[in-house]
């Protein structure tokens, strides 16, 4: 009798449920294999300044004060948006953090500032350590364009939260500027131009209207439309509209290398012309800018045509094409006409300052 209950006992415990991070959909062991994976493309980041590495709880870097008499401190943060959504269906997702480092990274040279290092954090619903490279080999080959430091990041796998296919990704950059040098919109003046440097495409902003006109017209993400732009004959829509937002970094510093003072920066994301130029243009001043100045990129003219959007929304939306407007004194705009010939960056004088009322006015 007495070996039949231990019988019993033995079985009962062989069925017993033991918990663990895993079975709670948490993967440490993929966790330590993505830090292995991505340790040569952060490093790779790594100048003199920093002074840790992935061992550490947080990111050190050494701020060289000599470099400066007054030096501020320029902070951004920012993600990519909805476009994440479109990375998992089309399932492209190798540039997708140099769209985080150019939202967080351009942000920040508006106020004429230099990147020193940035961070990164990426949470997941299931944790693909191959994702997880692809996403911060990217990240880390656009800091190097930027020369900027990747001194740390976070990769949080959350089952419950996210969906198992789930990414969201969030950027943070730091920079510094000399406080004579910052640039706000007490610079600009009557008469300045307005000078637009070209997008890459969609960028990063408005795919929460991109996704409802790809749903709602059906259009195939896997088909390749006909397109007439040479950089876009032969891809497919999906492609498209996931190239990666430019980075500004290299164009901005040529600028400033040719002794060209810039009284305004503008970086063109949600909000598009008109919210983000009113911001650095003085409330009795308007920014006045010529719609036909330069050739509107085909993405934004096939998705106005697919669902007839109206004009001024295109613009409240979209960069149209002009990523970045810079506002400069007459007296550069031969240097930048030269500039842009000579770096293949294609620049536009696209407007003017008017006297007005702090609006931005598009005129065709």
């Amino acid at each position: 009798m007495e070996k039949s209950k231990d019988k019993n006992k033995d079985k009962a415990l062989t069925g017993r449920q033991f918990f663990s991070y895993r079975n709670a959909g948490v993967d440490l062991d993929n966790a330590a294999l993505a830090v292995e994976m991505i340790k040569k493309s952060v490093f790779s980041t790594f100048n003199s300044n920093v002074l840790n590495d992935l061992g550490s709880f947080a990111g050190l870097y050494n701020f060289d004060k000599k470099r400066f008499s007054e030096p501020v401190l320029v902070a951004s943060t920012d993600g990519v948006g909805t476009k994440l959504l479109l990375a998992k269906q089309t399932g492209i997702y190798k540039n997708i953090g140099q769209d985080l480092v150019a939202m967080c990274i351009n942000d920040i040279l508006c106020c004429g500032a230099s990147p020193l290092f940035f961070l990164d954090y990426i949470a997941c619903g299931k944790l693909v350590p191959e994702t997880i490279e692809m996403i911060v080999s990217s990240i880390a080959a656009s800091c190097i364009i930027c020369e900027t430091a990747l001194i740390g990041g976070e990769t949080a796998e959350m089952p419950g939260m996210y969906r198992s296919d789930d990414i969201d990704i969030a950027g943070f950059a730091v920079g510094v500027v000399e406080k004579k040098s910052v640039i706000n919109p007490e610079l600009v003046k009557e008469g300045d131009e307005i000078i637009g440097i070209a997008s890459s495409g969609l960028h990063s902003n408005g795919f929460s209207l991109v996704r409802k006109v790809i749903k709602d017209k059906k259009l195939d993400l896997d088909k390749i439309y006909d397109f007439k732009s040479t950089d876009l004959k032969g891809l497919k829509l999906g492609e498209i509209m996931m190239l990666p937002t430019a980075l500004y970094h290299n164009i901005l510093k040529t600028i400033y290398r040719e002794g060209i003072l810039l009284n305004g920066i503008a970086h063109i994301t949600g909000g598009g012309f008109y919210e983000n130029i009113k911001r650095i243009i003085p409330k009795e001043l308007d920014a006045v800018i010529n719609g036909k100045s330069w050739p509107v990129h085909e993405i934004f003219s096939f998705l106005q045509n697919m669902a007839d959007i109206e004009d001024d929304e295109m613009y409240r939306v979209f960069n149209m094409g002009i990523g970045m407007v810079l506002i400069t004194s007459p007296e550069y705009a031969d240097k930048f006409k030269k500039l842009a010939i000579a770096s293949r960056d294609n620049m536009y004088i696209i407007g003017r300052v008017e006297k007005g009322s702090g609006k931005v006015r598009i005129v065709k």
